[in-house]
């Protein structure tokens, strides 16, 4: 038997040289395999530039907490491929595929697709769908890969409700040099009659979500109008025009976690068909994971390069917004418990690096830049990256590994640290899977 690292290699050899921007090819696809997208639960639709997987994750665990069976579809993967296709298992806990499941999925894709042209997330998407088809669940939460209107999960014709996080600069070459016209590649998944829960957005893209909407007739529920939430005495507070909820601080750490969970407690209480209660989203709040989201990572090969009492973290943000969010939480952690703060950065070179990195100017005392390994776009050199760094008022130095990065932090003369390793989801895996012990595939 093919095992899917053979399958997912072969897939990716049937890239279209151009690709025209439509449907049209998994659209063409879906038919042949029996329109798999049309047997699915439930599905809630999650776009935005920033915080989508984390929303996905709250509702994941506010669902699960209330005893829902949950299949979750995300990208990209951090570790392997597996855990873009999570699938609800008789335990009513989603996890990754397993081989053999996804080894069938991938390879009857690629027996139906008869080696026509066709991405590799176009071909990866209907897979999912077949697998969440033939599997019994309750709903289906689905994170956009990219944009949202002429993105491979956008065939859903009405989704039970759509999700919109907000919106900010990022993947400038293929959405928009703007965020009014990112924000009209988002608002693509709004469809007529479908609900739609809007996170807090600028105004220039809730100016333009709002123009979509009036156009398909979708209704809306929007931050700072129709719900809000914010940390108040150690909580979390989220307010409606039906409700006032005092609900425990989310277990992802952060104040732009604040944001993402209140949008979650929205999306939830929208989904009235499934009656969650308060119980369920409160344990959900508590019991919600998401690697790679200033996650700290105290054990492991990495760690143990620290000195005793230093910390190691580890966050995937990558574009100027998700560089200013990431900044102040360190600055929060600092505020609670001074430790001199470091980075380690990778970052791929369609990232605007400058913005990224000016957000730790008077917050980072050094920073080391790494390579960014098996991307699927190119990276910045460490050399040209510290560059960057330094152009923007931070000292930087260029290390050939995240293990020789740390190493050298760790001078004569160097007390405890805080230390995070950011810059690239991609990055981020590979430290994850040097923590684990394994092979990180490829995206």
């Amino acid at each position: 038997m093919r095992t899917s690292d053979e399958l997912l290699a072969e897939l990716k050899g049937l890239h279209p040289l151009l690709i025209d921007l439509s449907l049209g090819r998994i659209e063409a696809l879906l038919g042949k395999l029996g329109h798999p997208e049309r047997r699915l639960p439930p599905v809630v639709h999650v776009a935005g530039t920033n915080g989508k997987g984390s929303v996905t994750a709250f509702l994941k665990a506010m669902l699960e907490a209330a005893g829902l069976k949950v299949h979750v579809y995300t990208s990209p993967h951090l570790v392997r491929f597996h855990e873009r296709i999570a699938l609800a298992g008789a335990d009513r806990r989603a996890r990754p595929i397993g081989e053999r499941e996804l080894v069938d999925r991938l390879a009857a894709v690629e027996r139906i697709n008869v080696g026509e042209p066709i991405t590799f997330f176009e071909i990866t998407t209907a897979a999912a769908f077949l697998a969440f088809a033939e599997t019994p669940a309750d709903a289906v939460i689905l994170e956009v890969g990219l944009g949202g209107r002429l993105d491979a999960t956008n065939v859903i014709a009405r989704p039970a409700l759509s999700v919109i996080t907000p919106v900010s600069l990022d993947h400038a070459d293929k959405l928009g040099a703007t965020v009014a016209e990112i924000a009209g590649e988002k608002a693509g998944i709004l469809k007529t009659g479908a609900a739609a829960v809007v996170s807090m957005q600028p105004p220039e893209a809730l100016d333009v979500i709002r123009a979509r909407a009036r156009e398909v007739v979708a209704p809306l529920s929007v931050w700072g109008e129709d719900f809000e939430a914010f940390e108040q005495n150690g909580r979390l507070v989220f307010q409606s025009a039906e409700r006032l909820l005092d609900l425990p601080l989310p277990a992802l750490i952060g104040q732009h976690q604040i944001g993402n969970a209140g949008t979650a407690v929205a999306a939830a209480l929208r989904l009235k068909w499934l009656g969650l209660t308060v119980d369920a989203i409160e344990e959900g709040l508590r019991q919600v994971r998401w690697p790679a989201r200033m996650q700290r990572l105290d054990d492991g090969p990495l760690a143990r390069l620290l000195r005793p009492g230093s910390e190691l973290w580890l966050d995937g943000g990558h574009n100027p917004a998700g560089g200013q969010a990431i900044a102040q939480t360190l600055a929060e952690l600092e505020e609670r418990a001074p430790k001199e703060v470091s980075l380690v950065v990778g970052m791929m070179r369609n990232k605007d690096a400058a913005r990224f990195l000016e957000h730790f100017r008077g917050l980072a005392r050094r920073v080391v830049t790494v390579p960014v390994p098996a991307g699927p776009e190119a990276a910045y050199a460490p050399e040209e990256l510290a560059a960057v760094a330094v152009s923007v008022g931070l000292a930087a130095t260029p290390a050939v590994d995240v293990g020789a990065a740390l190493r050298s932090l760790q001078g004569p003369d160097d007390g405890p640290q805080r230390i995070l390793i950011c810059g690239s989801l991609y990055l981020a895996g590979q430290v994850l899977a040097l923590q684990e012990g394994v092979q990180a595939q490829a995206n």
